[in-house]
């Protein structure tokens, strides 16, 4: 048996300001570091024997905060790293709005068939953080680990742990900071919580939209 908690690192200001963060290295903010702190302490009493990381910061502090309850080392994983959103990345929401319409209404409407300009899919994401988790389930075999990533590879990951295919993107919550838990056993999945983020109750900060 496996445990794998899925993690989404914490607030930086471009989640704030709704802007398309992708492969752009933005630090969390001041929010985010209180959030990875709380995230830390959520998982410190966990068995935990690896934690793994998208190598950009926002997700490495994240990452750091849990790994240090457990003397361990983050390790960067280059194929949990967020989506490349290519001539979006660091232009706002409202821009991108007005500048594709249309692609903009399929991204929200029919996510799994957009690729955005000069960067990737939703399926490009999938195939690349899932191949990354199951060899990470043949390295770990009835060990318990931690992957920290970002929004866009955590709801692809967490649809193709549930079973569904990437049109159900929007169905898939997942909050700054939010862990997730599921153990890989005789053969299956099987899903013990999505989105948990009842640590950060104390921050008593506003809900931000699923950007």
């Amino acid at each position: 048996m496996t445990k794998v908690y899925l993690v989404r690192h914490g607030q930086t200001a471009w989640n704030v300001g709704e802007i398309f963060r992708g492969r752009a290295d933005i630090p969390l903010d001041d929010v985010g570091r209180n959030e990875a702190v709380l995230a830390g302490e959520a998982l410190k009493d966990a068995t935990i024997h690896a934690v793994y990381s998208s190598p950009l910061s926002r997700s490495m502090e994240t990452a750091q905060n849990i790994a240090k309850f457990h003397n361990l080392f983050v390790i960067p994983l280059d194929a949990i790293t967020d989506i490349s959103y290519g001539e979006w990345e660091g232009h706002s929401n409202e821009e991108m709005k007005a500048k594709y319409p249309d692609l903009h209404r399929l991204w929200h409407t029919e996510p799994h068939k957009v690729r955005f300009p000069k960067g990737e899919s939703l399926e490009d994401v999938r195939a690349r953080s899932v191949a990354a988790l199951n060899d990470l389930l043949a390295r770990h075999e009835d060990q318990n680990i931690v992957l920290v990533a970002h929004r866009v590879p955590n709801k692809v990951i967490c649809c193709a742990l549930i079973g569904l295919d990437n049109s159900h993107f929007w169905r898939i919550q997942q909050d700054t900071a939010s862990t997730n838990l599921f153990t890989y056993k005789d053969g299956q999945w099987v899903i013990s919580y999505l989105n948990d983020t009842s640590y950060l109750k104390v921050l008593r900060k506003p809900a931000l939209a699923d950007f």
